[in-house]
């Protein structure tokens, strides 16, 4: 495969490392980091058939799972992934066939299951060291030991009501592979590692994460984007093409060179694909899968051929693209007055394929003048909004996306803005969506009759469609008087410098609100505004790029770039300034290859909290390329900025910043515990199979087998979402069971979770004890020990497991997650620089935890001074107050708030060393998120219920046809439900011990005949206030809702009696065969609205099977008079059939009798016909006459015998 056409690295992308970490490195790894050298991780993406071939990269287009894996397994006849206990479904539906036997007959139960398919790309993984060659080095490593690690996460989608909410990472170990190309070496001259690139369903955003082993040379942790690029589709001839447009292969400098920067807009965290416009002249834009580190230059198929009308301001024709947003799986553009969208091709997001197949024209009859992206999504969609001129000036054309398709709404739906505030002419400049409050922020530019401009800020409620003025901005900018910052009120003294907004920007983690234009306003509340004096107001703010984790870069209109750090009133100028002056000047000297004499900014953002510019260089080669510099060398004495080189090249730092005196605390240290039950990350661990090669070098064939094991650990995953759930809770545990050693089943009600190495096998058939699997795991560990493994691989069972005992890497989580009434505990050691007295280490250390929403949450801060040490040790306790949120689904709706840690006077002044260069320390939100965490769920323990059952009414009856997966339950006993709470992130499964509605939603006699029962219906069946005899089930509890409409439930309620009375559903049910009437019931169970103990609205349905069920009395004395009366008639029929037998015998004996007679007559008279015939050649008057003679003879023979008969019949006598 080749790729869509050259990424030339035309544009440098450089970064700053704004990441406000509170950690040191261990001594020896900063020995380790000074004393090594400089080296680096490089990944490219290979499909299968370019598995092995130098110099070979791919692009991530292809979705779809390959087939072709599960026929390598086929080879591997003796191993734990029998293909035969693996059997294809196609369709993707689980098959399960369960068969139960006595202990001792010799068999075990079985488990049928999806068949192992493979992913379409491998990652292929080497690494360089600075003036080394990478074969050497390579080959240096897997001499030693080096294994790279890859930690593979995959993004949240962003419509949850069709995906799972969840953090899933997969941890892989890469397998070394020789190069295909010829070598003359005896052992290998070229080799890499490869690992299986998965994809998951839902998401087309993963970040590779490669680390190493621990052995070998000393290699820096790297991080990777490999994203999802569904704007390509590939050709007949195997080649990739744009299907938004041509590339353009020619670059030319008026491109770039001297044309204003502009940003760069995306759905945070969610677009795989970013595109930038701005390109003069040219309905051209830059679009980049890998976050620029290589770029495409497309040509957009757009007709172009907008035509102003009456309505429309009159403006220029021009050809470039202004305006370009990228979300998840669509691209919006403006070109003048149209706006177009383009909607790529993800079928791993989409039921179908919705791929557009040219770009659409919205709001063809609208005058657009600017569109405003939403940086976040909310509710399972992404939006965008349009502001208009000409006739619908004054309102806003909002765009929601979900799934792929685009729909625009025009806001407000009432009546315009202007009329909304009760003024004449106004104009919208700007407008913000904030979610969690489903309100729009408009910013709007008011003329009144005087001719005076003023802007005011509006709210407008989309629930209530409700406008109110929220803010009205001063005229001119205040007079701060030497102050860092202001307080507007209204009384201060002003300027002559008029204000001009120009825009807003919002951080929906700190509430933070900012106005920009030739000032900069910041606002918690959206009603009381701080004036930043620090910002000149001679100039003027072009846009601001926010990481929403804590800092703020600035871009102004003469491309100068300004710091801001969230929380604080300082705002720092970056570029140009004198310390990067210096910088370059030294760079100049060392002759670096690395900065050009003349370079302009493209577009600055953010990725994972640090700052990335895109530049273009005045020194262009045979292809165009930029010879740019790298952007952030060093901070300034005040604000000095780290820094990190482009992929594949590194340099050392060639100056400090910052004074050691300055620094109040030179070290942090955050030790902390178990950090998934908050973070809510779940892992798995995949290793590569034993191969049986002396050279320990993988093949085709194992890697292909390395595939199956990663996609079906994965399909696992996805699939352990049964109601029922399994006695032991882990997804892993039905893939191996029947390959585990000692099996037994286990003790208890409650699910046993975590790692458990050998977790015991459940046991559908109540009684039953598994023996032990005739083919233990040991029998395959012999096998692969004494090199006899089939296919020469070896897979190990306890190398595919999830990971349950994640621990925090001694840094703050990237974010929490609070459940109702819980907390988050951490510890901030901070040493002083110097040894100081005890009173002097009080003062000078100081640690700050500042709030986003002090109503909702609460910190605890608990300080302790070590003197001998020199240090104080902070302890910290986040707790959720219980107020600010309701119940949700698990990982829906979440409030998002943060907490930020300040260390006291070290904003601009502490620095990490690390091999990327100073990392700034002191400050660090942390993003907090309240409500229902993801990876909880409510299971049905069919375990625990049916031994407790058995207790209760003393026996247990399944059904004739026994389904392990869904026992029966007995109509006449009472039926005692119980549930379990299951944490997919920490493995831990309880008993469900809070309260619960139950409801029978839908039922049927048969799983086939199964219908889902309308509201009214629902009340009717399961209310204990119905009237109308239709009651399906009562229970003795006496608790019931607010509205006493359902009764609540718990797991020590009296447990539920079956009635279904007469007019319900299940009231006489006709059984289908010999056997009691049965009936499957869908149950609903929810806590929502009666557990106050947690935020989780936990929603669980499930299928009941109910034996036995009785019939209705008019139906059984139907059948009983029914019944009496065949019997009755049989009987007398029997005893007629007795006396009359003789008679119908004699009856039969005549009839036979005369029908032999009748043919032998027949028999008789043709034979005498035949004797005539003989005579008939004599003469013609003989013949005639005796034709009439023998007519005579026979005619009255026949009237002698049937006189004959007559009297002889008249004599008979009868006896």
């Amino acid at each position: 495969m080749s790729p869509a056409g050259p990424a030339w690295p035309r544009l440098r992308v450089l970064q700053a490392l704004w990441a406000l970490l509170v950690v040191l490195l261990a001594p020896w790894r900063l020995w380790a980091i000074k004393n090594t050298q400089e080296c680096t991780w490089q990944v490219v993406l290979n499909n299968f058939e370019t598995v092995g071939k130098k110099d070979a990269s791919d692009r991530f287009v292809d979705q779809e799972p390959l087939y072709t894996v599960d026929k390598v397994f086929s080879l591997l006849v003796d191993a734990p992934i029998d293909p035969d206990e693996v059997r294809g479904l196609v369709s993707g539906k689980r098959e399960r066939s369960w068969t139960c036997t006595p202990l001792g007959s010799g068999h075990l139960p079985t488990l049928s299951l999806q068949t192992y398919l493979g992913f379409p790309y491998y990652l292929k993984i080497n690494y360089s060291c600075k003036g080394e060659s990478s074969e050497a080095l390579v080959r240096k490593g897997h001499l030693t030991g080096l294994k790279p690690v890859v930690l593979v996460t995959f993004q949240s989608p962003v419509n949850f009501h069709r995906w799972k909410i969840e953090q899933l990472q997969i941890q892989m170990e890469a397998a070394p592979f020789r190069s295909k190309e010829r070598c003359n070496a005896e052992e290998v001259c070229l080799m890499s590692w490869y690992t299986p690139m998965p994809i998951k369903n839902g998401s087309v955003v993963m970040r590779v994460d490669v680390s190493s082993n621990g052995l070998g040379p000393f290699i820096p942790n790297k991080r990777f984007r490999v994203n999802i690029n569904g704007f390509l589709e590939r050709q007949r001839d195997n080649t990739l093409q744009f299907t938004v447009g041509n590339e353009l292969f020619n670059l030319i400098p008026r491109y770039f060179v001297n044309v204003p920067s502009r940003p760069l807009w995306y759905t945070v965290d969610q677009a795989p694909v970013f595109i930038l416009g701005g390109i003069p002249e040219e309905k051209a834009i830059l679009l980049t899968d890998t976050n620029f580190k290589d770029f495409f230059l497309v040509e957009l198929s757009i007709d172009s051929c907008w035509v102003g009308s009456f309505y429309c301001p009159p403006t220029s024709f021009t050809a470039t693209i202004y305006d370009a947003i990228a979300t998840e799986s669509t691209l919006f553009i403006r070109q003048n007055q149209l706006i177009y969208y383009f909607t790529g091709t993800y079928t791993t997001l989409h039921e179908s394929n919705r791929g557009s197949e040219r770009w659409v024209r919205v709001l063809a009859n609208e005058c657009i003048k600017k569109l405003c992206p939403v940086h976040f999504h909310s509710n399972g969609s992404e939006y965008v909004m349009a502001l208009t001129t000409g006739k619908h000036e004054g309102y806003v054309h909002f765009g929601t996306i979900t799934d792929g398709r685009v729909s625009f709404e025009l806001l407000p739906r009432q009546r315009s803005v202007c009329n909304g505030i009760l003024v004449v002419n106004c104009s919208i400049t700007w407008a913000v969506f904030i979610a969690g409050d489903y309100n729009l922020l408009l910013l709007v530019e008011i003329e009144d009759p005087s001719t005076r401009k003023y802007f005011q800020v509006v709210s407008y409620d989309l629930v209530s469609d409700y406008l109110v003025v929220l803010y009205t901005i001063p005229e001119f900018i205040p007079d701060a008087r030497g102050l860092e910052f202001l307080m507007v009120l209204g009384t201060e003294s002003y300027t002559n410098f008029p204000m001009v907004p120009k825009g807003m920007s919002y951080n929906p983690y700190n509430n933070l609100l900012f106005i920009w234009g030739n000032f900069l306003l910041q606002s918690y509340n959206s009603e009381n505004f701080i004036y930043l004096a620090d910002f000149p107001k001679e100039l003027s703010i072009k846009y601001l790029v926010n990481s929403f984790y804590g800092d703020t870069a600035i871009v102004t209109e003469t491309e100068e770039i300004w710091y801001l750090l969230e929380g604080s009133y300082q705002v720092y100028k970056l570029f140009p300034s004198k310390g990067w002056e210096v910088h370059v000047s030294l760079q100049v000297m060392q002759q670096s290859s690395l900065y050009a004499p003349n370079e302009t900014m493209v577009t600055l953002f953010y990725e994972d909290h640090r700052l990335y510019q895109v530049l273009s260089g005045g020194l262009w080669g045979r292809h165009g390329e930029a010879a740019g510099p790298l952007m952030w060398p060093c901070l300034l004495a005040a604000a000095g900025v780290p820094y990190r080189q482009p992929a594949g090249q590194a340099r050392q730092e060639a100056c400090a910043c910052g004074a050691a005196s300055d620094v109040p605390a030179d070290q942090h240290r955050l030790p902390l515990g178990a950090a998934g039950i908050y973070t809510r990350q779940e892992r798995y661990r995949a290793q590569p199979p034993r191969v049986l090669e002396p050279g320990g070098f993988h093949s085709d064939n194992s890697l292909a087998v390395y595939q199956g094991l990663v996609y079906y650990l994965l399909w696992l995953h996805s699939k352990y979402d049964k109601p029922y759930a399994d006695p032991v809770h882990d997804p892993t545990w039905r893939w191996w069971k029947n390959k585990k050693q000692d099996q037994v089943r286990g003790e208890g009600g409650e699910s046993v979770g975590g790692p458990s190495p050998d977790p015991p096998s459940p046991s559908p058939c109540p009684g039953t004890v598994f023996a032990p699997h005739p083919v233990p795991q040991d029998y395959y560990f012999y096998l692969a020990s004494n090199w006899r493994s089939a296919g020469s691989v070896h897979v190990d069972m306890a190398s595919y497991e999830k990971i349950y005992d994640l621990k925090a890497e001694n840094e703050l989580p990237e974010r929490i997650f609070l459940d109702k009434g819980t907390s988050y505990r951490f510890s901030v050691f901070l040493t002083a620089g110097e040894p100081e007295p005890l009173r002097t280490v009080q003062g000078k250390v100081g640690l700050a935890v500042v709030l986003a929403d002090p109503e909702c949450i609460e910190a605890v801060v608990k300080e302790k001074v070590l003197v001998n040490r020199n240090s104080v040790l902070f302890w910290v306790t986040l707790s959720d107050k219980r107020f600010c949120f309701d119940q949700g689904i698990s990982g829906h709706h979440l409030m998002k708030t943060s907490m930020l840690l300040k260390v006291v006077g070290s904003s601009g002044h502490c620095f990490q060393n690390t091999h990327q260069g100073p990392r700034m320390q002191g400050n660090l939100m942390v993003p907090v998120l309240i409500g229902c965490p993801p990876g909880k769920r409510l299971a049905f323990d069919i375990t625990y219920t049916l031994e407790y059952n058995r207790l209760q009414n003393k026996h247990y009856f399944d059904c004739v046809h026994v389904d392990p997966e869904m026992p029966c339950f007995l109509f006449r006993d009472i039926f005692y439900p119980f549930f379990l709470i299951q944490d997919l992130v920490t493995g831990d499964s309880g008993s469900f011990q809070g309260s619960y509605v139950l409801k029978v939603v839908g039922g049927g006699p048969t799983l086939d005949t199964i219908k889902e029962y309308s509201e009214e219906d629902i009340y009717r069946f399961n209310s204990p206030l119905d009237k109308t005899g239709s009651l399906i089930w009562t229970t003795r509890n006496t608790t019931t809702t607010e509205d006493s409409a359902f009764n609540i439930l718990s797991h020590n309620s009296l447990g539920i009696e079956w009635l279904c009375m007469e007019n319900s559903p299940c009231h006489d049910t006709i059984p289908h065969s010999i056997f009691a009437s049965e009936f499957f019931f869908k149950v609903l169970v929810s806590n929502r609205g009666v557990d106050k103990s947690t935020y989780c609205d936990y929603q669980l349905t499930f299928q009941l099977h109910i034996h036995g069920l009785p019939l209705s009395a008019r139906r059984a004395f139907l059948i009983l008079m029914v019944s009496a009366s065949l019997i009755v008639g049989l009987v007398i029929l029997y005893v007629i059939s007795c006396l009359l037998s003789p008679y119908v015998v004699k009856v039969c004996n005549v009839l036979c009798w005369k029908i032999n007679n009748i043919v032998a007559w027949e028999s008789y008279i043709y034979s005498v016909a035949s004797d005539t015939r003989a005579f008939s050649n004599t003469s013609g008057t003989k013949s005639g006459e005796s034709s009439g003679g023998i007519s005579r003879v026979v005619s009255m023979v026949a009237g002698e015998n049937k006189t004959d008969t007559k009297e002889t019949l008249r004599k008979k006598p009868i006896s």
